[in-house]
């Protein structure tokens, strides 16, 4: 998890947290989908907050485990593959 922490992620609360920013809302919305279809994939599914239109945020927690699990880090770092395709 310590590579997570070095690419940006927090850990708060039992929850990997990271902001993304992108050039505006049609990318923003993209990449929400694009980590909608991941998320479904794993079902796993992250809480999403889109705001100021471009900033996307990103929380995984394993709530029925109520704390950081190994589901959560390799959706993490598909989240952070899929950011770096469409940056």
């Amino acid at each position: 998890m310590n590579i997570l922490l070095e690419q940006g992620w927090s850990e708060i609360d039992s929850k990997l947290m990271k902001n993304y920013i992108f050039q505006g809302f049609s990318q923003s919305i993209h990449f929400i989908n694009s980590v909608a279809s991941e998320a479904e994939k794993a079902n796993h599914h992250p809480d999403i907050k889109l705001y100021k239109y471009k900033n996307v945020r990103i929380t995984l927690t394993t709530y029925s485990k109520r704390r950081i699990t190994n589901k959560d880090i390799l959706l993490a770092k598909q989240i952070d593959r899929i950011y770096e395709s469409q940056a």
